[in-house]
């Protein structure tokens, strides 16, 4: 028995493999990179940071959901990449308190 017969092709229907989206997703990256280039040459202050930040976490959103198929995977996996962002943004915010409050 095959992978496929076990499944009844769940996992084959989920990923469809429809180029479409795939492509609308690549042109949304590719135009968020340039939304971040252009924003490094305003002046932003203090915010140029964030703003940076916030669009490298909407891509890396897409990223993951759509070409890494965390999007089609079970609630566990998810909830690995929640447990590691949450990891991460304590990195963060560890580091921001240590770099003001010297």
């Amino acid at each position: 028995m095959s992978y496929t017969d076990t499944n009844e092709g769940k996992i084959a229907h989920a990923h469809d493999p429809r180029y479409g989206i795939n492509v609308m997703i690549w042109i949304t990256l590719l135009s968020l990179t340039v939304i971040t280039i252009a924003i490094a040459g305003l002046d932003l202050g203090n915010y140029t940071l964030l703003v940076a930040m916030f669009i490298a976490a909407i891509k890396s959103g897409f990223v993951i959901n759509y070409f890494m198929h965390i999007k089609f995977e079970d609630l566990l996996f998810k909830l690995f990449i929640a447990g590691v962002i949450m990891v991460l943004l304590v990195i963060f915010v560890l580091t921001a308190l240590d770099v003001f409050l010297r």
